[in-house]
């Protein structure tokens, strides 16, 4: 009975090896063995006939911007996230405000984005080449990828192409639909799921706070007056906690920054999982992951730096198909600020 016993341990283990070790990120591997179909009718290398280089023109963009200015990769990360949420990923993140309805640039929690003058840039550069072909949505999603990817040296994701253009921006949209740093846990698990996104979407989606910075007012009622009482947010780690009072006493100063993971905010890894076990997880919405059980299992998991990019590809992939236009509904935008005439 013993050496059936070691045996099937020995099996078990072969097997836990293999999944380990097994290829996580999905720039990886030949082409072959890599889907070609993704969510919502995108296709991964989708202008490899109509603008061959157009992948390769958006990467060395990035790539060269993101060399000289290491906070790009969390901007444009940003943009790409809170396009998504709102009306999905159709680029009307980027509309600037046109007659009496505010865009979403305008709403509250985008006021901060930065990085646009990068999409913008990319635009230009791929309209030359390939005249109305490429969508400001696509650019979108690829730099997103290739700015986090740059350390790298490698894609650490794929990026499924086809999206379109949308022609909507409503400020009024975004104050609905975008995560809030205030968010509990079931209020964040409700809407990733009206994006058809799960709980481990949300999980690994979350350790994009891994890198960048928030403004104190973000996370001051955690320091200040957690239940209105004057007092700090026992979910927070308390010496941590006088720390962020020293960046951001009172009164609050909504210009201040300071960065989100503490030991590593430029460096795209799994330290935000651990901080967050750690109890120094800066939102609300972070801390959120620690009191459901099974939220709290993967944040555990995910402090393996292989399962966080693994989990985190997969879940970009996810987040970038959100109820995307294909096909011909939308459009090709000429300039990314506009609409088509």
């Amino acid at each position: 009975m013993k050496s059936w016993f070691y045996f099937l341990l020995f099996l078990y283990l072969i097997i836990v090896s293999v999944i380990v070790d097994g290829d996580g990120d999905g720039g990886d591997g030949d082409d072959e063995d890599r889907p070609t179909k993704g969510r919502g009718g995108l296709e991964r290398n989708f202008y490899r006939t109509s603008c061959p280089k157009a992948e390769s023109l958006i990467r060395d963009i990035t790539w060269n911007r993101v060399k000289n200015d290491a906070n790009l990769g969390a901007r444009l990360l940003r943009i790409h996230y809170h396009d998504c949420f709102v009306k999905g990923c159709d680029g009307s993140i980027l509309l600037d405000t046109a007659g009496n309805e505010k865009s979403e640039k305008e709403a509250r929690s985008n006021l901060s984005l930065l990085g646009f003058e990068i999409i913008d840039e990319i635009k230009t550069e791929v309209e030359k080449e390939c005249p109305g072909v490429v969508s400001c949505a696509d650019i979108v999603a690829l730099a997103a990828r290739d700015t986090v990817s740059y350390p790298f040296q490698k894609s650490m994701w794929d990026v499924f192409t086809g999206r379109r253009d949308g022609r909507i921006s409503l400020e009024s949209d975004a104050n609905v639909h975008l995560p809030s740093p205030f968010a509990n846990f079931t209020s964040l698990l409700q809407l990733f799921a009206s994006k058809n996104l799960d709980i481990n979407d949300l999980v690994a989606l979350s350790g994009a706070h891994t890198i960048g910075v928030a403004h104190c007012g973000s996370f001051s009622r955690r320091l200040y007056n957690f239940t209105g009482k004057g007092d700090i947010d026992p979910s927070l780690d308390p010496i941590y906690g006088e720390q962020l009072k020293k960046i951001c006493p009172l009164p609050i100063n909504g210009a201040i920054t300071l960065d989100m993971d503490p030991q590593s905010s430029l460096s795209f890894d799994n330290d935000y999982f651990n901080m967050l076990t750690k109890k120094k997880g800066l939102f609300i919405s972070d801390a959120a992951l620690l009191t459901d059980r099974r939220s709290a299992r993967i944040v555990r998991q995910l402090q393996s730096p292989k399962s966080f990019f693994r989990a985190f590809a997969i879940s970009m992939i996810n987040m970038g198909a959100i109820e995307v236009l294909t096909g011909t509904n939308g459009e090709i935008r000429k300039n990314c600020r506009v609409v088509n005439p």
